[in-house]
């Protein structure tokens, strides 16, 4: 019998840009701010904090409390995490 490796759901999203976007697209669609600041907090966790930390430049432990979904961050933290997951914010007119 063959046995099945565990995947880890968080690996599929580590060093993936194309996937993050995906799935922090989705959140926006909820348009529910808490779901998206959760979901950048999920992608920042997948990445592994100490090594997103680093290449963000930002602080591990404010990195979590400010993407648990119950504060708000600041635009340009924000806009820093999304920038070191390597994807962006677009605007567009509906």
């Amino acid at each position: 019998m063959k046995k099945r490796r565990r995947v880890d759901p968080d690996s599929i999203y580590r060093d993936n840009p194309k996937l993050i976007a995906e799935h922090l697209n989705a959140a926006l669609a909820r348009r529910d701010r808490s779901a998206v600041v959760r979901a950048i907090g999920e992608m920042i966790r997948a990445q592994g904090g100490s090594r997103f930390s680093r290449k963000s430049r930002l602080g591990r432990e404010s990195l979590y409390r400010s993407f648990s979904g119950k504060m708000s961050p600041r635009l340009d933290r924000a806009l820093d995490a999304l920038s070191a997951l390597d994807v962006k914010l677009v605007v567009k007119a509906n």
